[in-house]
Formats: C-alpha cells, sequence, structure tokens
C-alpha cells in the first residue's frame, strides 16, 4: 500500500494516519461490534493522554505508535472491496461510446434530446477529422 511519506507530511496528519490505520487494524482484530468499539474507546483515549505533548516527545510517540502498529498488524487485515488490493479493484467496466450505436430505437426513444445532441455532435467531429487529417480517399483502396 502506497503511503505518503513521512516527511512531506505535517505531525497532525501523521497522528490522524496512525489513528486511522490502528482503528482498522482493531476493526480486524474484532469481529463483535461491542468489543471492537470498547477497544476504539481504550485506543481514543491513549491518543488524547498525549495529545498536549510538545512536538518533540510528539514525533517520537508517533515513531513508537508506528512500530507498535506494524508489531501488532493482523496477518489478514480487512479492506475494503473497491480500494487498492481489494476483489474488485479497477473492475468496473466503462463501455465505449460506440456501445450506444447499437441500441435499438425503442431504446434510443426514451432519451431523445441525448441521442439527438449526440448525433449531431458526431457530425461534427467527423466535419473535424476532415479538416485535420483530410478526408480519405476511398478510390486507392
Amino acid at each position: 500500500m502506497a503511503q505518503v511519506p513521512l516527511a512531506a507530511c505535517s505531525h497532525k496528519r501523521q497522528v490522524c494516519s496512525l489513528y486511522k490505520r490502528a482503528l482498522r487494524n482493531l476493526e480486524a482484530w474484532y469481529d463483535r461490534r461491542p468489543e471492537y468499539r470498547y477497544q476504539a474507546v481504550l485506543l481514543r483515549a491513549r491518543f488524547d493522554q498525549n495529545r498536549c505533548k510538545d512536538i518533540g516527545e510528539g514525533v517520537s510517540l508517533v515513531a513508537c505508535g508506528e512500530k507498535e502498529l506494524f508489531e501488532t498488524k493482523h496477518y489478514q487485515p480487512r479492506c475494503f472491496t473497491n480500494s487498492i488490493g481489494g476483489i474488485a479493484f479497477e473492475r468496473e467496466v466503462v463501455p465505449p461510446d460506440w456501445m450506444l450505436d447499437y441500441w435499438h430505437p425503442l431504446e434510443k426513444a426514451q432519451y431523445p434530446e441525448y441521442f439527438a445532441k449526440r448525433e449531431q455532435r458526431k457530425k461534427e467531429y467527423v466535419t473535424w477529422w476532415e479538416k485535420q487529417y483530410c478526408k480519405p480517399n476511398l478510390q486507392d483502396h
């Protein structure tokens, strides 16, 4: 998983990122919601306890937190279906525009304004193409 380098983001952002990743790790460890919520409240209390420390101590706390998170990471972390590493990542199939040409006329009749504008734009594109690259000479073939 690609993450933002620590040197490139602020201390506040590093702490927020660590907190969110720790919550996701707890989510993987505790299946039942009440157990997860209890652990999440304890985690939040630990973060709030160290909230007003100076920046030097805060940096060392973040480093210790990153180490602790690495050591307690779940062996099979949960990931969302469409996020990186999920089973449906980049599986959304976007149909190409030419598929609309094969619609039945009754289907096209449901969206008359759209298809009228589409036909107009197709004609504009053909004229632009011919103007840009010259009209094709069909006698050569």
